[in-house]
């Protein structure tokens, strides 16, 4: 079997035609972010197909069309494409004339998912703070605790949640086009590191990536969840915006270091979810203090309590401190989060209590909560 390449997909797409007596697709620019997965058996391809906003409805089947060609090509096992689209600016004849419609807008902005009670992000203002390694021992722990769970990598540009839970392959995609999470711990993920390898870059724009997290949200089969965990990308970009617009989340919790420089960012991040009526949850201390696993002596690498006071400067609560420890490392370089393999650990034990204060808050009427506003980029 030769090689799946660009070209060949490419060629195969140019036999899409936009409309009858019109260019193809290709011709046309339409196609963008073509990236090729090739496994040992063949080749998991994914491409959007870039449209007018207004069109959006209409170019359904054309995306229908352009992944069914490549769908038909030798040694394709799955094909992945998704819309992507600026919003338009309203005209005047559209735009709200009242608070009423405004409000009512802002209500119909955010779907929820079928089947999942509860959705919230873990976020960061920056990276390198162990924002993954926390969402998925959140998880996990969340499992462990008795709720039924899922995760969710938003971070498309760096997906890291396939090695942090030792997953591998393709989810299997069912005969309407769903896509079928991959299992581990005790936890439904998806992750766009399913989809392509790990060294392939993406080089999406902001439009891309929202379609691909619309896709990861709403076209998996996450079934009955108590708990959708979503692992954000750091920062307060496109990707936050789409899933705080977008999504129904229940808070956000917000992960820091100790030192003053990390919580520079990580307010950011909380001031962003402010901002658009999401709920913070609390802040966790990670990496907050060290722990030698030969003497039992603590070193403050990176001072110690930041967090903490800064939870209470901005009166959200506390949801405790997360030592830096090579256990935790290890586990998680290995794939096996901690809250897992070692379940007994003083670390396990931490994720859990902080999973129990997350989940006693969502025990909450969440009904009483006011209507998030509507966020348009125009």
């Amino acid at each position: 079997m030769s090689e799946l390449s660009e070209e060949t997909v490419l060629a195969t797409l140019r036999s899409v035609k936009s409309a009858e007596g019109k260019p193809d697709i290709v011709t046309l620019g339409m196609v963008s972010g073509l990236t090729i997965k090739r496994m040992s058996n063949g080749s998991h391809v994914t491409f959007a197909l870039e449209i007018d906003a207004q069109n959006a409805a209409a170019s359904e089947p054309l995306r229908l069309a352009a992944q069914h060609a490549v769908d038909q090509l030798p040694g394709v096992l799955s094909v992945s494409t998704v819309l992507t689209a600026h919003k338009t600016a309203p005209t005047s004849q559209s735009r709200p004339t009242s608070q009423a419609s405004q409000e009512g807008q802002a209500r119909s902005a955010k779907i929820s998912i079928p089947g999942i009670k509860y959705i919230i992000a873990v976020a960061s203002g920056k990276g390198g703070v162990g924002k993954s390694t926390t969402a998925v021992n959140l998880a996990v722990a969340l499992a462990l605790n008795g709720h039924k769970t899922g995760l969710l990598d938003a971070d498309i540009y760096g997906p890291s949640i396939p090695r942090l839970l030792a997953l591998q392959g393709k989810p299997q995609i069912t005969n309407d086009k769903k896509i079928i999470p991959m299992e581990h711990f005790g936890i439904k993920a998806m992750s766009m590191g399913f989809l392509i390898a790990e060294e392939t870059p993406m080089i999406w724009r902001g439009p891309m990536v929202q379609g691909a997290l619309q896709q990861m949200l709403r076209e998996v089969m996450w079934g009955e969840l108590d708990v959708l965990v979503i692992d954000m990308p750091p920062g307060t970009g496109d990707a936050q915006l789409t899933i705080a617009q977008q999504v129904p989340l229940a808070g956000a919790v917000i992960v820091s270091t100790p030192q003053d420089i990390a919580l520079i960012d990580a307010r950011k991040g909380l001031n962003m979810f402010k901002r658009v009526d999401v709920p913070v949850m609390g802040i966790i201390e990670n990496m907050s203090y060290f722990l030698c696993p030969h003497c039992g002596e603590r070193s403050d690498i990176f001072s110690h309590g930041g967090a903490k006071e800064e939870a209470g400067r901005l009166k959200v609560p506390f949801l405790g401190e997360v030592p830096l420890a090579i256990a935790v490392r290890e586990t998680s370089d290995l794939g096996t989060p901690i809250v897992s393999v070692q379940p007994e650990s003083q670390f396990a034990k931490t994720y859990r209590a902080i999973a129990d204060q997350i989940w006693q808050q969502l025990k909450f009427d969440q009904k009483t909560r006011p209507a998030p506003p509507s966020i348009v980029m125009e």
